[in-house]
């Protein structure tokens, strides 16, 4: 039941390293004209090698991670074991006295960084031009195995054992009454908060609904031209980019020896769903190293 409090403080020695593992990267070549528009993941075979170079020199060059740590340390931080895993969380509380409780849950590959943006219009709306009387207090949790929680130690974290996770972090804030929201990920957890708590749950907002045609051909009778569009982009996503479903479901530690000891490696792995969303419409200044 202990909770911990926590701050960011990555050994100067991880930096150094990081530097110079991506000084020391082995690139790989691209398929001639595979990628005739040079966008991030512009070609058949995956993820282009000029992009991923550019956002590497980037991350050496040009990202300052000591100011998000400091921009993370802004924010309260804890630690608690729930389940037997070690659990992160930012816990922000409203000057508010009537703010409602919040938790919020990111997807992968995310951190809490997903919503560090919204932590002050949320808790002080009134600041934003907001009414005060939609104010929260925000927990928002590192998924098991990610970011500052620990690595997993045991199999079966499933949406639901991490939404029963989150029903117990809750009460052990102190906090009978509370709303769930969630992003990717947290879009199949926090229906699952409610499901597990409903007499404490107030409601829950997702930004995803994670529902597939069933292949009935009625299923589409009246549906409107964009949303026939959207199922087809669906189907696309499913046809081009889903590999990593695939892998993280059927084989996640091989692909973890890779992860852990490339970063560049890991840049274009992240970087077959954060595409263009990354670089191009950011317009992030880069160094080539």
């Amino acid at each position: 039941m202990e909770i911990r409090s926590f701050r960011v403080a990555i050994p100067q020695a991880s930096l150094d390293d990081l530097r110079d593992r991506l000084d020391r990267t082995r690139w790989t070549s691209d398929i001639p004209g595979d990628s005739p528009d040079s966008g991030p993941d512009s070609g058949d075979y995956g993820m282009d090698l000029d992009w991923v170079r550019r956002l590497a020199g980037y991350w050496r060059d040009g990202y300052d991670w000591r100011a998000a740590e400091a921009r993370l340390n802004s924010y309260p931080q804890f630690i608690t074991e729930i389940d037997g895993q070690d659990i992160h969380f930012l816990h922000v509380r409203s000057p508010e006295p009537d703010a409602l409780p919040l938790i919020l849950t990111h997807g992968w590959p995310g951190s809490v960084v997903e919503y560090l943006d919204v932590i002050g219009p949320l808790t002080e709306p009134q600041r934003y031009g907001g009414n005060p009387a939609d104010a929260f207090h925000l927990v928002i949790p590192s998924l098991p195995g990610f970011g500052f929680s620990s690595p997993l130690t045991r199999r079966g974290w499933s949406t639901a054992r991490t939404a029963a996770a989150w029903v117990q972090l809750m009460g052990r804030l102190g906090y009978e009454r509370y709303g769930a929201a969630g992003n990717d990920a947290g879009s199949m957890v926090s229906p699952e908060i409610g499901r597990l708590d409903p007499d404490h749950v107030t409601g829950v907002h997702v930004t995803q609904v994670f529902s597939f045609p069933s292949g009935d051909p009625a299923e589409f009778e009246g549906l409107s031209e964009p949303d026939l569009a959207a199922l087809a982009k669906l189907q696309w996503f499913m046809d081009h980019k889903f590999s990593f479903n695939q892998l993280h479901s059927q084989q996640p530690q091989t692909l973890a020896h890779a992860l852990a000891d490339s970063p560049a490696g890991l840049l274009a792995w992240n970087g077959q769903l954060m595409g263009e969303d990354a670089m191009g419409r950011r317009g992030w200044t880069t160094t080539s190293s």
